[in-house]
């Protein structure tokens, strides 16, 4: 036990120490890509290390499979140097035994990683982009889901529209039961519109069955006026509203399954948020696999040579698991394979290809 708990903790220690490393490289690099993004919106050093602090913390999470493997890969080429695997094995510790430790503590890290570091990633993600939008200075669009239906803001000219629909189809180009205010651009409202039905084409909204009041006027039911059809004008194109979703990313975990189920009510596929859900639960398990295979190629002796070929194997099949992971990621969201296959079959088949290595190079 107490072999264990030693080899927990320099396991962890050393995750940490990649984990820092990179997080101190990605923040410099994300520095100079805000500094040449917004320079010319005035964002100095300081607004620009504020962005990229924001921002940070979502590419490291995305990195998180390759930055367990180069720890694995830095604590048993260390422990190979000073011989202690030598002595561990002489002692009549095999290397699945060795391993119980490190893989307990990858798996630790995953769920840690899923349950905690997810909603604070979604959180700074938002934050992000919100400031970047601001930034940008240019026309906001912005959808959200919520029971009573969808909301789409329409910032187009010096109107400001808000939309509300009680379902779209699932590009969400054509809405029912729509209604429309718009705004000036001081935020007085100025006319509602309510309407059976709502087709974005291109440059207008076509709404059918319309009832429109002027919020100007002393009693807007008197001068209601009731019409088959009107275009009203927009800036919003069917890729707009899809992409003001955002990644599942900048949705916690925890509020996922609910954003889901209210994404089906009003209309809209919610695969790939499925597949991002999966893919989240299988962390853990991908953590895991990466310290399988990182501890495949590098528990031997230095002794026996050919140190440099092995790492740099373990970072080929790591970079080979993980764009893996994320082209089945692509092939879930586009349909062409099951939600559950896109998710687990990656971190699975890493799993046994470590334990096959393990297998072969140590024990078989």
């Amino acid at each position: 036990m107490t072999l264990s708990f030693y080899i927990a903790r320099r396991f962890a220690l050393s995750f940490l120490l990649v984990l820092a490393v990179f997080y101190g490289l990605i923040l410099l690099i994300d520095m100079v890509e805000q500094l040449r993004r917004f320079g010319e919106a005035g964002v100095g050093l300081q607004q620009a290390l504020g962005l990229a602090a924001l921002k940070a913390p979502t590419t490291i999470y995305q990195i998180l499979p390759l930055i367990m493997i180069l720890a694995t890969v830095a604590l048993f080429l260390n422990m190979a140097r000073t011989s202690e695997l030598v002595v561990m094995r002489a002692a009549g510790r095999s290397a699945l035994r060795l391993l119980v430790a490190p893989l307990i503590t990858a798996l630790l890290i995953g769920s840690l990683a899923v349950a905690v570091l997810n909603p604070i990633v979604a959180g700074t993600s938002r934050r992000y982009e919100a400031i970047a939008n601001r930034y940008e200075q240019g026309g906001e669009h912005i959808l959200s889901v919520g029971a009573e239906g969808l909301w789409l803001r329409d910032g187009g000219g010096q109107e400001q529209t808000v939309i509300r629909g009680t379902r779209t189809n699932p590009d969400g180009t054509r809405l029912y039961d729509v209604s429309f205010v718009i705004f000036s651009a001081a935020g007085a409202p100025l006319t509602r519109i309510a309407a059976a039905e709502a087709v974005l084409t291109p440059g207008a909204w076509r709404l059918s069955d319309a009832k429109l009041w002027d919020l100007t006027a002393p009693n807007p039911e008197l001068t209601a006026q009731l019409l088959p059809e009107l275009l009203r004008p927009s800036t919003l194109t069917g890729d707009s509203i899809r992409n003001s979703f955002g990644a599942p990313s900048s949705i916690p975990i925890w509020e996922l399954p609910d954003f889901i189920a209210r994404l089906n009510d009003a209309g809209f596929s919610a695969r790939k948020h499925r597949v991002w859900l999966q893919r989240e639960l299988a962390l853990p398990l991908m953590m895991a696999a990466m310290v399988l295979l990182g501890a495949g190629f590098t528990m031997r002796h230095t002794r026996l040579g050919q140190t440099g070929r092995m790492v740099m194997l373990a970072m080929l099949a790591g970079f080979g698991v993980y764009y893996l992971r994320n082209f089945a990621q692509l092939l879930g969201e586009n349909g062409q394979i099951s939600v559950v296959l896109a998710a687990w079959s990656p971190p699975v088949a890493a799993l046994l290809l470590g334990f096959g290595l393990l297998l072969n190079l140590e024990d078989g």
